[in-house]
């Protein structure tokens, strides 16, 4: 959809065809929102087949109300069997059937009941080697480097040797890495238990959202298991210590997810100090040589900076990097204000609800007061977070009047200029440093 939008905006296309309106969106708000005000505004046409319906014959029509009506029953529809689907999963899981898609690795769905799992042998073994070296000392980074040495198949080479995938790896071959070791470490599932209801939406079509694990759930004992519950429950008394708690999240660098190792075509990562810089964080467990031991962060910006100034002078776009530029700013900016009057809107929320709450215990009407203040002070911060980046962007847009802005000295290196015109960066070393562009002439 986001592809969508784009190339609507670049006047790519002027007309949408859709089986029927459900097939856009079953949210009616938002579809009319598009059809009466986003398409319309950029000239596209928007036709649904089988509701019979071009918006070049029906604008401002009375069958828009017919319209409107078909889209509210899509949207009634999708979350009345959103939660009928809902409901009959959460009472199969609460039975003991396992109704994931997929078993997890180690084990594989029983052919006489595939609400049950039953262990993969050639899998289970690498699952209890796993736990074994853990056992003995060796760290999740340690033992992946082991496995990529004794080249032990990962998991996803498992699955397309029994042909449930045809993935194909970022490199030349598929790595075991310490993210994939911890997860197997930490899943209950090997003890023979299952756990579910960890996660929940707030809406049909929404972001799942990871619950307290106080609310999560578990069945004891619902499978044979691999590793004995004295082992597990060992392992996780050793793992996670030493690691630091409480750090505020750091801003994400728009360079992070856009540069890749040269040897191993894994994504950099990068280490933060007085000296920040890119590192191949693979090369601890693949033990290639080739891959990415340090490049400075401050020297890496530089450098796509001068090649970026190149790269739109010879392609004639400084002048037009400018207002794409900083079109791409005033969208963020509209994005930014949408969240925070949603999230003025929670302030205002709690507030009334702190205030009511303090009333009705106050007159004797309420046995317990349920203060809010902690949650509204940190709506407060969050305003003032999303008020303090509105400005930023507001100080970007302004240095953006400018046709040249791109050349001045004081220009930072931001992720809307990447996702503009920068696909990727290859890194070999600081000597070698191929950059990927987007064909943004299409």
């Amino acid at each position: 959809m986001r592809k969508l939008f784009e190339d609507a905006k670049n006047e790519k296309f002027d007309c949408v065809v859709v089986k029927d309106f459900s097939r856009f969106g079953r949210d009616y708000i938002e579809v009319g929102y598009y059809l009466e005000q986003i398409f319309p505004f950029l000239g596209i046409r928007f036709i649904s087949i089988n509701d019979n319906y071009d918006s070049a014959s029906y604008q401002g029509n009375t069958s828009d109300f017919e319209m409107n009506f078909k889209n509210l029953l899509y949207d009634l529809y999708s979350k009345d069997l959103s939660q009928k689907v809902k409901t009959a999963l959460s009472t199969k899981k609460e039975n003991g059937q396992y109704v994931s898609a997929n078993a997890p690795f180690g084990y594989e769905k029983s052919m006489d009941d595939r609400h049950m799992l039953v262990i993969c042998e050639d899998e289970a073994k690498v699952v209890q080697k796993i736990f074994s070296l853990t056992l003995q000392g060796l760290t999740s980074f340690q033992i992946a480097k082991k496995l990529n040495q004794e080249n032990v198949s990962t998991p996803t080479e498992f699955k397309i040797r029994k042909g449930k995938t045809s993935r194909k790896p970022k490199g030349d071959k598929f790595y075991w890495n310490n993210s994939v070791i911890c997860s197997i470490l930490r899943n209950p599932v090997y003890a023979g238990d299952i756990q579910y209801s960890k996660t929940e939406k707030e809406q049909v079509g929404g972001r799942n959202i990871i619950k307290s694990k106080t609310e999560w759930k578990i069945i004891k004992n619902h499978h044979v298991p691999i590793i004995t519950r004295k082992d597990f429950e060992k392992v996780q008394k050793n793992r996670g210590k030493g690691r630091s708690k409480g750090k505020e999240k750091e801003s994400r660098h728009p360079l992070v997810g856009r540069t890749v190792c040269g040897c191993c075509k894994r994504s950099l990562r990068i280490k933060k100090g007085l000296n920040p810089y890119f590192t191949c964080h693979n090369r601890y467990v693949t033990g290639l040589e080739g891959c990415v031991n340090k490049v400075n962060v401050m020297f890496l910006e530089q450098v796509v900076l001068f090649r970026l100034e190149e790269y739109l002078e010879e392609q004639n776009l400084t002048e037009e990097a400018a207002y794409r530029y900083k079109d791409a700013l005033i969208g963020k900016r509209t994005n930014l204000l949408q969240d925070m009057r949603q999230v003025k809107r929670e302030y205002n929320k709690m507030k009334k609800e702190h205030y009511e709450s303090y009333q009705l215990y106050s007159f004797g009407e309420q046995p317990e007061f349920n203060s809010l203040y902690a949650n509204i002070e940190e709506k407060q911060k969050i305003i003032h977070k999303l008020q303090e980046q509105i400005f930023q962007i507001d100080e970007q847009i302004n240095r953006a009047e400018s046709d040249k802005f791109i050349m001045a000295l004081d220009v930072e290196l931001t992720s809307e200029i990447l996702e503009l015109y920068i696909d990727k960066i290859v890194i070999y070393d600081e000597e070698e440093i191929e950059i990927s562009w987007k064909n943004v002439l299409q």
